[in-house]
């Protein structure tokens, strides 16, 4: 029973940061590059792969290689009420919207 409570609490903090919130809020939508976090979130390319490689350890994202891009997508099949979590974050209109002008540059 510890070991499970020390896992949530780590996943607690781990989800505590803003930043990451809003990774996995934009993931949620659509898979994507650093590059496209990046620009999204208004942060430098190194920010946006710390938080990466931190969710990605955690096991709440996964890595993808297309080409020369690497794409980043939620895995949330170990975490089923996560998935609810995350799908009352606020701002989905506004992700949206950021993610179709996104997607007209490309």
């Amino acid at each position: 029973m510890n070991d499970k409570l020390a896992e949530m609490a780590e996943l607690l903090k781990l989800l505590g940061d803003r930043t990451r919130l809003a990774i996995l809020g934009l993931l949620q939508e659509r898979d994507l590059c650093v590059g496209d976090i990046v620009e999204l979130l208004g942060t430098s390319q190194p920010n946006a792969s710390q938080h990466l490689r931190k969710l990605k350890s955690a096991g709440l994202v996964k890595e993808t290689k297309r080409g020369q891009w690497v794409f980043y997508s939620l895995n949330l099949d170990d975490f089923p009420d996560l998935k609810i979590f995350l799908s009352q974050l606020p701002g989905r209109k506004e992700r949206l919207r950021s993610l179709s002008i996104l997607g007209k540059r490309s």
